[in-house]
């Protein structure tokens, strides 16, 4: 690896110029400096400051042959390198699919080839490296990181302090990989349990509550120099349609959102958060346009910027969605962006088509420099605050002596130890004693492991038990068991002293209900699992333990095996109401319901 100071050479002295001197701002910048830089740019080199792309490979210059026919399919180049060369990029988003996070020395590895390739340019920049790490369901860099409970569990621990630890211990690992930015905390309030987009990945139902977690986990973020991003705003937690997909429409009134909806972003930006991102849905009474909120002025600049008086950089959710290219072709998207508000452009589906649109919209005098300009600032300012200039490289040693020690593994478990929620223990059945219930089956429900954990569910649930001093075997039974899987399983019940059985978004008549009350009705006890959504309980009235994990992630499967082990008591709290299956307007267990022993 170059040097950093022959590097900041070959750039010209670009670099070296904003490394040193009084910073004019609180915010360690000093925008004249950065302004006198963007004053040499080149427009095409502007316009490649917008944009964040992802990019197929585990190196900057020497990926798989798959990954580079598949950059050459949809990027038109065969590297990270050959990507910053041409287009100028100001950020490179990583993706377990695209092979860019296969282990922590290799993601520093490519995090310096990208930095290097960008750097020596002519008048070349740090790159801002991205990702969505939000732990629980979804991560992009897994074991051998630390992987901390999601944000619903987190709701459920209700600890701001441990909010803070996780951002502060995942923002020092996310730092030695040389990712800069997190796409995390979801500042989402759910109150719909049918989201199928956000869920157990929001803090909860309770706007204040929701509030307070943010604000702990941007400042521990933040506080370890990574941009946290309070996302999708205006608020994506009521809605029905997956933005991936299809294009919600949130039917909040505007003084609902101001309650709701509005409350965590508020926090975010009194947190002093660095980014926020948006949301591809739409908010009739935000903007009655049929606009998604990403290409709307009224709420990107209107309420975001003046009312909220917010000032940092806004990330659009990926262009890549259904939601935002549902109403306009991919060439307009990127520019009705920035004329809404917009400073970065996440993922376009055709980095080529969004680069040069957005060129042309420059060219026409459709968009102005001058608001090029203005977007550019704020991406730099960000790039400063985070030491890019000075620090663009990461080191080996960094990242052996950060990623996944033992002490951050070791407060992962202690946060999830206390956010395992217990919902229902009939004549005290939990905890289990292995003297009186030695031989457990574990069964359930298997989904593919959300970040980069063991998996599988069942598996590891077994294993943890084991651990505990059970004799523990797995079945795996699926999410939609056949009547033969469910037969295996109530023969192997029959031999068991106790079951464990992981549900996961069981439905009223789903063959996950009808396996539970087939392996209940051989007097076997039965422990249930809720492994992502804690609705699950409201359909299975005849189980007599119910625990909420909020995730089949390694670290809250283990939490829930030690609460059932009785090794720790469970001291989660539901952070969203649980509804009945049969009258959905009565709640169930409400909002801070858990039981302990």
């Amino acid at each position: 690896m170059p040097s950093r100071r022959t590097v900041l050479a070959a750039t010209a002295g670009v670099t070296a110029a904003l490394a040193t001197g009084t910073p004019a701002q609180a915010g360690g910048h000093d925008d004249k400096k950065l302004r006198s830089l963007i004053s040499r740019m080149t427009l095409q080199e502007k316009v490649g400051q917008l944009f964040v792309s992802r990019v197929y490979g585990h190196s900057a210059t020497a990926p798989d042959q798959a990954d580079i026919d598949a950059n050459l399919k949809e990027i038109g180049v065969r590297t990270a390198a050959e990507l910053v060369a041409k287009y100028r990029v100001g950020g490179i988003i990583y993706f377990t699919w695209a092979h860019n996070t296969r282990d922590p020395h290799q993601i520093a590895d490519l995090s310096n080839g990208i930095q290097r390739a960008s750097l020596t340019q002519p008048r070349g920049l740090p790159v801002l490296v991205s990702t969505d790490q939000e732990h629980g369901i979804v991560c992009r860099v897994g074991e051998p990181a630390t992987l901390f409970p999601g944000a619903m569990a987190v709701g459920a621990g209700g600890s701001r302090e441990d909010a803070r630890a996780l951002g502060r211990i995942a923002g020092r690992e996310l730092k030695a990989l040389g990712i800069g930015q997190n796409y995390s905390p979801v500042a989402d309030v759910n109150v719909n349990p049918a989201n199928p987009v956000i869920g157990v990945r929001s803090f909860g139902s309770d706007p204040r509550a929701v509030s307070a977690l943010v604000a702990a986990e941007v400042a521990g973020y933040q506080g370890a120099r990574v941009a946290a991003t309070a996302k999708h705003f205006p608020g994506h937690g009521d809605t029905a349609v997956d933005s991936h997909y299809g294009f919600p429409v949130i039917t909040h009134s505007r003084e609902l959102w101001e309650r709701l909806d509005a409350a965590p972003f508020r926090a975010a930006i009194r947190a002093g958060i660095d980014s926020i991102m948006t949301a591809h849905i739409q908010f009739p009474a935000l903007d009655d346009s049929g606009d998604p909120a990403t290409l709307s002025h009224p709420i990107l600049t209107g309420i975001l910027r003046e009312e909220l008086g917010y000032d940092g950089v806004v990330v659009t959710d990926s262009l890549g969605m259904e939601g935002v290219r549902t109403k306009y072709g991919d060439d307009r998207v990127p520019v009705l962006a920035l004329k809404a508000g917009v400073d970065q452009l996440l993922n376009p589906p055709s980095l080529d088509v969004a680069w040069k649109a957005v060129l042309k919209a420059v060219q026409d005098g459709e968009l102005t420099e001058e608001r090029l300009d203005a977007s550019v600032l704020r991406v730099l300012r960000l790039k400063a605050k985070l030491r890019l200039f000075e620090a663009p490289y990461v080191s080996q040693a960094g990242v052996t002596r950060t990623v996944g020690v033992r002490a951050h593994l070791a407060a992962a478990d202690r946060i999830a130890e206390r956010t395992t929620t217990l919902l229902v223990n009939e004549g005290r059945l939990l905890p289990l004693d292995r003297r009186e219930h030695p031989k457990v089956l574990v069964v359930g429900a298997d989904p593919a492991s959300p970040s980069g954990t063991t998996g599988p569910p069942t598996g590891v649930l077994a294993a943890a038990l084991t651990e505990l001093g059970f004799t523990a075997t797995a079945l795996s039974t699926g999410t939609a068991p056949s009547a033969a899987t469910i037969a295996r399983a109530v023969a192997a019940a029959r031999e068991a002293d106790a079951v464990v059985v992981g549900t996961y978004n069981v439905s009223a008549a789903g063959a996950q209900k009808t396996l539970v009350e087939q392996v209940a009705a051989t007097g076997t006890p039965v422990v249930a699992v809720a492994i992502r959504n804690p609705y699950d309980v409201a359909h299975l009235p005849s189980v007599p333990a119910y625990l909420a994990a909020y995730s089949w992630t390694d670290v809250e499967l283990r939490a829930a095996a030690r609460v059932i082990a009785g090794r720790v008591a469970p001291r989660g709290k539901l952070p969203v109401p649980v509804q009945r299956a049969d009258d959905p307007a009565r709640v169930l267990y409400p909002v801070g319901h858990g039981l302990t022993y």
